[in-house]
């Protein structure tokens, strides 16, 4: 008999569903609602065996798009009441949530509670949250968090340079972000390598539209580029990554904008975009080949961010086995890749180019056989660790 996990990611207008199989680990089926909330009618995609099937309609809010995805379930399988439990994808755990969690009425008030630390991520979660208990109210449902793997590092790493009290009294600290995908890309790569990860000194670069980056000594990790949001760190699609903290006031005085204005410019109309107008990295490469100048300052801004914060990464690890590229841009960016490594020589690392160039799925070594570093891209699978997580949760 299979043991089906329904995993849920809510966004603000989007939900991406999937439904696999703990005990095979393979997919059952996989969707996606959009234009949650709009007022314009919006559209799921679910896919089973690989068939796929469409349908549009309203979706006023996440109860009406979970119950479209129960029909879809309901009308082309597989049978979503075979699932033994529920997996939402959580973003902020703030401090009181260190691991997977089951949820219930008093975890989503603190969730609530907790939005602050999230606004443009927690809310639509708990919107999900509460429409998927109330449509599928006789499973267990779970929250794995974004923030979890991260809680174990160290105070020099968390600490923000501010008042103390200030900083407890509103968990101020750095927390980190796609610690489900940096805990395990970082377990494959030691899997791959045919090593304990206790021996390695890891660096896994999840590159996507949101990037982040990860020092993982011994498989705990030390440092990570995200903060109390997750707009600190990496030039992102959208997102401006590191800035002058007092861009904000500038920005506010100077524009008369008020600090929600100034956040959604650095949020959402920053990073790639704002340098070079292009989010997806195919026509940021395109662009650069056609000798735009802006496209190329961007990506030189780009991999300049990358690159610091992988030397920074080396010292902090005392030394590096591997590095690891991971995520839509990582795994599937070959340049990216390359204008990074060819920066890291220093540490010995050396790129096989020809290997890096072809385009494959499957885990895979990008550094020559003399390399004194590991060079690889794992793709991520976000969702089958949060099955792993959600059956050690539940004690399935």
């Amino acid at each position: 008999m299979p043991k089906p996990i329904l995993l849920l990611n809510c966004g603000s207008s989007s939900i991406k569903y999937q439904m696999i199989d703990a005990d095979t680990e393979g997919v059952m089926a996989v969707g996606l609602v959009q234009k949650v909330g709009d007022p314009t009618p919006g559209t799921i995609d679910h896919e089973v065996d690989g068939e796929e099937f469409h349908d549009s309609t309203y979706f006023p809010s996440h109860t009406e798009a979970i119950a479209a995805v129960v029909k879809m379930f309901n009308t082309h399988g597989p049978d979503i009441t075979e699932a033994v439990a529920v997996g939402h994808r959580t973003v902020h755990g703030g401090t009181e949530f260190n691991s997977t969690t089951i949820i219930d009425r008093a975890v989503i008030n603190k969730l609530v509670e907790l939005s602050g630390l999230a606004p443009l991520h927690n809310p639509p979660g708990i919107a999900g949250i509460r429409a998927a208990r109330e449509i599928l109210p006789h499973v267990p449902h779970v929250a794995v968090f974004d923030t979890a793997f991260f809680a174990e590092l160290p105070a020099a790493a968390y600490t923000y340079a501010i008042d103390t009290e200030l900083a407890k009294k509103y968990q101020i600290r750095r927390y980190g972000f796609h610690g489900t995908s940096h805990q395990y890309v970082s377990g494959q790569a030691a899997q791959f390598l045919g090593k304990d990860i206790s021996e390695l000194k890891q660096i896994v670069c999840h590159l996507g539209n949101g990037a982040s980056l990860s020092a993982i000594d011994g498989g705990h990790p030390i440092e990570t580029t995200m903060g109390l949001t997750p707009l600190q760190g990496l030039v992102m699609g959208t997102r401006c990554g590191d800035v002058d903290p007092g861009l904000h006031a500038y920005l506010g005085r100077e524009m008369g904008l008020d600090v929600a204005e100034v956040d959604t410019i650095l949020n959402k109309r920053s990073g790639m975009l704002g340098l070079c107008g292009k989010t997806d990295m195919r026509d940021v490469e395109a662009q650069m080949l056609a000798g735009d100048e802006a496209t190329q300052l961007a990506a030189e801004v780009y991999i300049h961010r990358l690159v610091g914060y992988i030397g920074n990464y080396i010292a902090h690890l005392g030394g590096i086995d591997c590095i690891t590229f991971t995520a839509g841009i990582g795994e599937n960016a070959a340049w990216v890749r390359k204008m990074v490594v060819e920066k890291l020589g220093y540490f010995g690392a050396v790129l096989d180019e020809e290997v890096n160039a072809t385009r494959s799925k499957q885990p895979r070594r990008i550094s020559t056989p003399d390399s004194q570093v590991e060079v690889l891209v794992i793709p991520t699978n976000e969702e089958l660790a949060m099955v792993r997580e959600t059956i050690r949760t539940i004690g399935a």
